[in-house]
């Protein structure tokens, strides 16, 4: 069963678009599906992965190294880790990229 969950972020387009760019373009191993959306305090986002140990891999090993050096540069401060909502999906469907 996938691993699936939301939470949000005090951060904009410009600053997740900085963190993505640090990340490279390689898709980390066992992500399904990345959405990120606006809400009025930042962005939230969707995250779907084969499991919590991919998941928790891609964290330690990639993501957080970008976070803490791009949003502190932003913010002026490492926000603590937002809280996370376990989504419970009956299913993952994804299509193919539009050309």
């Amino acid at each position: 069963m996938p691993y699936a969950f939301t939470y949000e972020v005090p951060i904009g387009p410009d600053t997740y678009a900085r963190i993505k760019d640090e990340l490279g373009p390689d898709s980390p191993p066992g992500m399904i599906l990345h959405l990120a959306h606006n809400t009025d305090q930042g962005l939230r986002y969707v995250e779907v992965w084969e499991s919590k140990e991919a998941y928790l891999d891609f964290v330690d090993k990639r993501l957080h190294p970008v976070v803490d050096r791009v949003v502190t540069q932003a913010l002026g401060f490492r926000p603590p880790e937002p809280p996370v909502t376990m989504l419970d999906f009956v299913d993952v469907w994804t299509g193919e990229p539009a050309a």
